[in-house]
């Protein structure tokens, strides 16, 4: 994302960078609830725990949220990219806890080994796996016998996946009905609604440090919300390019046509999962967009 103007608006660090950050962490939006929800499931140790959310809703940032506020008793494993066969992924885990193993074949005998002694230590063990939907079938079901190491009172490792709703697509197929089973949680990220995503709008301007009004003109919030429909990555990048071309003009205010350039930079938003809400939302897109045209065109004969 963009610093070129950090110093002409004031702010003390990008606004919407789109790298997940948690000192900019917006509670609204049931937000809040979602990740001390996480965070008790995290450390329940009773099963298999799933993430769902659709692209750019923020699920990365909920899992760097957690890894920040787990207990220091807990050891945790973090696959950010878990393209790893079956084989792979259990000599990944076992390396991430300081294993090391001569065969595939004893990657979790020893790592049995290990959790028995870190329970024995009063230590426990979170896996957290990120983008699971695009993980082989055999993998989950490898990383789902991991579930079966437990002692009489709990599970000896809790695991986590996070992943798109292709996710559950996935969890339904009859070979892999071992890990539906165990599944204990399961958490739904939903989207902004309007209110909220201009909350969260103001939310990031004021973290990042601006004191100045109101910096994006109404129009223009209304056609940048309507664009990003809910989903935090998308309103962070078109945002982040809006407040570009307003600095490119030496403008202090963000108006709708700003926003209008940022939508035409980065293309169309085809991210909705469902049709009748993208239809919906076009229509809502079209008509602030004919009013940004003509409010430009009207600007430019004066």
């Amino acid at each position: 994302m963009s610093s070129l103007y950090l110093d002409h608006f004031g702010f003390g660090s990008a606004p919407f960078s789109i790298t997940p950050d948690p000192g900019f962490f917006f509670e609204g939006g049931d937000r809040g609830a979602f990740i001390a929800g996480l965070l008790h499931a995290a450390l329940q140790a009773e099963g298999i725990v799933l993430v769902i959310g659709e692209v750019g809703s923020g699920k990365t940032m909920m899992t760097r949220l957690l890894l920040a506020r787990l207990p220091e008793h807990v050891d945790t494993v973090y696959l950010p990219n878990p393209a790893f066969s079956r084989d792979e992924i259990m000599q990944v885990i076992a390396r991430d806890l300081g294993i090391s193993t001569t065969s595939p074949g004893a990657n979790l005998e020893a790592l049995q080994q290990e959790l028995i002694a870190r329970h024995a230590q009063g230590r426990q063990v979170v896996v957290l796996i990120d983008e699971a939907h695009a993980m082989p079938a055999e993998s989950i079901e490898e990383v789902r016998r991991l579930s079966n190491l437990e002692t009489d009172q709990c599970k000896l490792v809790q695991l986590i996946l996070c992943g798109q709703p292709e996710l559950d697509t996935l969890l339904a197929q009859p070979a892999l009905r071992q890990v539906r089973d165990r599944v204990v949680y399961r958490l739904m990220l939903g989207k902004l609604s309007r209110s909220e995503s201009s909350a969260y709008l103001a939310h990031r301007l004021s973290i990042a440090g601006w004191r100045g009004g109101r910096l994006f003109s109404a129009l223009g919030e209304r056609l940048l919300l309507s664009d990003a429909g809910g989903r935090a990555r998308r309103l962070n990048l078109i945002a982040d390019k809006a407040l570009l071309a307003a600095y490119a003009e030496d403008k202090t205010r963000v108006s709708a046509r700003h926003v209008w350039r940022a939508i035409q930079d980065a293309g169309a938003n085809f991210s909705s999962s469902c049709k009748q809400e993208k239809y919906k939302r076009a229509a809502a897109f079209i008509v602030a967009l004919l009013i940004a045209a003509t409010l430009w065109l009207l600007a430019v004969k004066v």
